[in-house]
């Protein structure tokens, strides 16, 4: 339940005379109407008001809910003289920049309303159909997006065609006609008819009902009311703030998981295994002999990792790394925009990525001459890495079709020797707060930012023993769906 159907309930207790005790010394709502009539028959006879059509008589099977015997339920026209504005006539400049004061339905605060933009002359109000309401009139907006919003009358004003402003008769309190009709907003909203611009007749809204108790129990009720508010406002503090957790919970036990999982805290470690170290100097290795072979080009030596780069303690047996160390080939698409045709090739770009897998669905193409030429130096396969580096950075795809495609310069391509790597166990180091630390760290520019393939390749990331990297990957799949679970 959020703090408006807390509010709402609290609303809904009150009109069925369950947020307070009924008394007998206060008397019946029965007694209050005869003296209701007896008050509005002398302010017709005084032409104070007009005398309005009858509103027909409450059915059976109009009556939505049980009351106490002390209440009565009538029409919501009955409480009061009920009377929609006007705009007098933008072409005559003499009925604006008075001193009478003029809402309109963007002037209503759902509260105390003290001043208002805009002011008439006597002359409009002479003049025109506008009516001068006096303090303590309650006022609701019949139009537009703002249907059911209230106000109650701190000044004397005039309001605009929009607004449907009563002024309460004796008996009633009109805070408590107020809170009634704050409570109904989602009723008169379906109310409303029309299509761009619904709106509520003055007539719908004096014809539904509203349950009417005595008039000191109309004024406990509201003061019950007022008492609760606070509590409402600090349950929506609270609600908002447990809602923000909830929404962001399963990212950070993802993130958490993953932060265990790097830091070989999630499964033990096995002498069997052997070690980090073995595993990097074997990756070596195969590096030297496929340069000797033609297979890859020798990259620049990467600076050996400080000690303050290093973020945290890992297992004896793991090793510190550079990513680049790993890679027999890091490189990112076409620095160009190549020419697109209505079909051949799909060009994935950072767009095409972003979603954590690879989507053909919106891609754009190109020929497969044009894919031939980028290929020959940006050629994914089955099983490598995509990484993105331009405006959304850091996400790591694996590739996991044998489907041809070309990278735009967004992406980057990391190609590794996967019988040592595990590469289940590189995509979730990268997505790792570790390395996406260093990710957002280094993204530069304004604008589209870039992760540049030089920190790419320096990005420091820990190596646990090829056997311990599955492992890892085995139990992270374990526990990943239920950080979604939980917040169901």
């Amino acid at each position: 339940m959020n703090a408006q159907d807390l509010k709402n309930s609290i609303l809904q207790l009150a009109i069925q005379g369950k947020l307070v005790e009924q008394r007998e010394e206060e008397g019946t709502t029965k007694e209050l109407l005869e003296q209701i009539k007896a008050v509005k028959e002398q302010l017709i006879k005084e032409k104070k008001i007009k005398k309005s059509k009858p509103l027909p008589e409450i059915t059976e099977d109009e009556i939505p809910f049980d009351i106490p015997e002390s209440w009565v339920w009538v029409r919501v026209g009955d409480v009061g003289s009920w009377s929609a504005g006007a705009t007098p006539s933008r072409s005559n400049p003499e009925y604006y920049g008075g001193n009478i004061p003029w809402l309109k339905t963007g002037d209503l605060n759902d509260g105390y309303i003290d001043e208002v933009p805009e002011y008439i002359s006597e002359k409009a109000l002479e003049k025109t159909s506008v009516r001068l309401n006096p303090v303590g009139s309650v006022l609701m907006a019949m139009y537009g997006a703002t249907i059911g919003k209230l106000g109650i009358l701190n000044i004397e004003a005039t309001t605009n065609q929009a607004c449907c402003a009563c002024i309460p008769y004796e008996g009633i309190y009109n805070k408590y006609l107020f809170y009634y009709l704050m409570g109904q907003r989602r009723a008169y909203i379906k109310m409303g008819a029309g299509g761009a611009q619904p709106n509520i007749s003055k007539e719908k809204i004096t014809a539904s009902l509203i349950p009417l108790p005595p008039l000191e129990e109309q004024k406990r009720i509201v003061a019950k009311i007022e008492e609760l508010k606070p509590y409402v406002d600090k349950y929506d503090v609270a609600y908002s703030e447990v809602e923000e957790l909830n929404k962001k919970f399963p990212e950070d036990m993802q993130k958490s998981i993953l932060q265990y999982a790097i830091q070989g805290k999630l499964v033990e470690q096995r002498e069997e295994d052997g070690t980090a170290e073995e595993l990097y100097q074997q990756i070596q290795e195969e590096k030297k002999k496929l340069i000797k072979e033609g297979k890859i080009k020798k990259t620049k030596a990467l600076l050996e990792i400080a000690e303050d780069e290093i973020l945290f303690d890992i297992p004896e047996n793991w090793k510190w790394v550079r990513l680049g160390e790993l890679l027999n080939k890091l490189t990112d698409g076409a620095h160009h925009t190549p020419k697109y045709t209505a079909s051949g090739v799909p060009f994935i770009s950072v767009k095409d990525v972003s979603g954590g897998k690879i989507e053909f669905s919106n891609t754009k193409f190109i020929s497969q001459e044009e894919h031939e030429v980028l290929y020959k130096r940006c050629n994914p396969e089955k099983e490598d890495i995509l990484l993105t580096k331009v405006g959304t950075t850091g996400i790591p795809v694996i590739v996991d079709t044998d489907q041809e495609f070309s990278l735009f310069v967004s992406v980057a391509l990391l190609k590794f020797n996967t019988d040592l790597i595990y590469n289940k166990y590189l995509l979730y180091a990268i997505k790792a707060p570790v390395v996406q630390i260093q990710a957002q760290n280094n993204t530069r520019g304004v604008g589209n930012k870039n992760w540049v393939m030089r920190d790419i390749a320096n990005t420091i990331l820990p190596l646990p023993p090829l056997e311990e990297q599955k492992r890892i990957v085995e139990k992270v799949e374990e526990l990943l769906p239920y950080s979604k679970q939980l917040v169901k």
